[in-house]
């Protein structure tokens, strides 16, 4: 059971949190939505934050125990009972009240896991394969935030959440690396002449941008095919919401660009004013 003493209390997470959240690439909950989604989006943020947080910050030898402390009070929540971490009590009402089912909770802890003891990627359909656990049931619980979980949308929140989630790695390469992983497929690394030091300089290497360029241009291609379906079969505080995702992603990807996919001398990070461009255009494109 993890304590008010611990890093991981309810206060800690919260402060931890409103930094996190500023830091992201979209914003995930944004003011203009009305408090009742604000308040569901956090909560299924602070989850997937804590799940993370676990598998990348905690002690190597208390991972495993917190992770399944984690399943333990999901185990709670689907039975009906209290769970006990505060983070988990306060994602039980949000559950509750959306319907939102345990699938996606459970394929984001199974991902990290799979962190602790995968650390590279050979090709780019195993990067995907585990993007189908760490990015993409985070779409699919804002769809049951918003009430609008249709079929035909699947595919594309999917393939918009694995572009983000690439984008991502492409960001985050240093940091990553130093914590003992590679997102960048190994085949890639290679046609590009790249070593794993590449990846620990002060500048990125020529050949090492060759591979974030080729992989920031999967991920436009994913986004490009999932964004337009699913914006357009949204209505309401959804369209807005997602639409805030989609330009959050396609400005982190002209930051890459504009960055000369130099992620090791300085991470890109999209502006305020190319987000709301984009937001805008996101909108009326749906």
């Amino acid at each position: 059971m993890v304590t008010t003493e611990s890093p991981w209390s309810a206060e800690a997470h919260d402060r931890a949190l409103e930094g996190l959240a500023a830091r992201e690439n979209f914003p995930v909950a944004t003011r203009l939505l009305p408090a009742r989604h604000r308040a569901a989006l956090r909560a299924v943020y602070g989850f997937a934050r804590l799940v993370d947080d676990i598998g990348d910050e905690a002690p190597r030898d208390q991972r495993a125990g917190l992770l399944d402390s984690v399943d333990d009070d999901l185990d709670r929540i689907y039975r009906g009972a209290t769970p006990r971490m505060p983070q988990l009590q306060r994602l039980a009402g949000t559950v509750r009240a959306r319907g939102i089912p345990e699938e996606p909770f459970r394929r984001l802890v199974r991902a990290n896991r799979q962190d602790q003891v995968v650390h590279r990627y050979g090709t780019f359909e195993e990067l995907l394969e585990y993007c189908t656990l760490s990015a993409d049931p985070v779409g699919r619980m804002v769809l049951h935030v918003f009430g609008a979980v249709e079929p035909e949308l699947l595919g594309p929140s999917d393939r918009v959440c694995t572009a983000l989630q690439i984008i991502e790695h492409c960001q985050d390469v240093g940091e990553d690396f130093r914590n003992g992983r590679i997102y960048l497929p190994a085949e890639d690394l290679r046609r590009f002449g790249c070593a794993e030091d590449d990846l620990s300089r002060a500048v990125t290497p020529t050949r090492l941008r060759g591979v974030l360029a080729l992989e920031a241009g999967r991920a436009r291609e994913l986004l490009d095919r999932g964004a337009a379906p699913l914006i357009a079969g949204l209505r309401g505080w959804a369209r807005l919401a997602v639409a805030g995702y989609v330009a959050g992603g396609r400005a982190a990807l002209a930051a890459l660009v504009h960055g000369r996919y130099d992620v090791l001398a300085c991470p890109p990070r999209p502006g305020r004013a190319a987000l709301l461009a984009g937001w805008a255009r996101a909108l009326g494109r749906g």
